[in-house]
């Protein structure tokens, strides 16, 4: 997925514009200071329908909860999270791999959401989120490091929930053996600041603390 410039015609769907796209947006995630504005521009073009895209379109019409994502549905979220990770991508070891993740983090959102009586859930969305990114890269690159390591970051992105709050799925060891701690919490910050109605303040006390266990852990190992 190097960089390259080509027009697309957004209404021919086959194998050379779906790669063509791919390195699109590649551009638009490490280039521009707001991604957003690019994605929402194709969000409704034929081409972004189909699969493996349809992975990222389905997030258009799963909901969430109000009360944690006053923003509405996934996608809204994911754009909003996508342009934080812009804005930070600076202090990411390896800013390609950092905004894929960002992009592709809620991808198995669709696949686990569930309304049980007004309330929204999507339990293990990022286990499942993380099986489907691989997906979706491996539909483009045979380059496993970097698809490993997107991955990686998607598949524990909710730890810094976990691990702050002292919950059963925290799993400090087994995330750290997996991916990279600094860039988790680099994640879920672009992950939390993401939404409408954020307290900052408290959203960068979790973090903190969650550095703060996560070496506590490695200290204690």
């Amino acid at each position: 997925m190097d960089i390259k410039q080509k027009k697309i015609d957004y209404n021919v769907i086959n194998e050379e514009t779906k790669e063509n796209l791919l390195n699109e947006i590649n551009n638009h995630l490490l280039l521009d200071d707001k991604p957003s504005n690019y994605f929402y521009s194709i969000i409704d073009t034929p081409i972004f329908k189909e699969y493996p895209f349809s992975m990222l379109y389905k997030t258009r019409e799963t909901e969430q909860s109000p009360v944690h994502h006053p923003e509405g549905n996934v996608w809204n979220h994911i754009m909003l999270v996508v342009d934080q990770a812009a804005r930070l991508k600076n202090k990411s070891k390896n800013e390609k791999v950092f905004m894929w993740a960002a992009l592709l983090h809620d991808i198995g959102k669709p696949d686990t959401t569930r309304n049980k009586k007004g309330k929204i859930t999507s339990y293990d969305h990022e286990k499942v989120g993380a099986a489907l990114a691989r997906e979706f890269l491996s539909e483009f690159t045979t380059d496993k490091n970097f698809i490993e390591l997107v991955v990686g970051l998607i598949r524990w992105h909710m730890q810094i929930l976990h691990v702050v709050r002292n919950l059963p799925f925290a799993d400090i060891e087994s995330m750290k053996e997996e991916t990279d701690i600094k860039e988790i919490a680099l994640l879920g910050y672009c992950d939390r600041l993401g939404r409408l109605k954020v307290d900052v303040v408290k959203e960068k006390e979790n973090i903190n603390l969650f550095l703060k266990k996560c070496k506590q852990c490695v200290k204690n190992a």
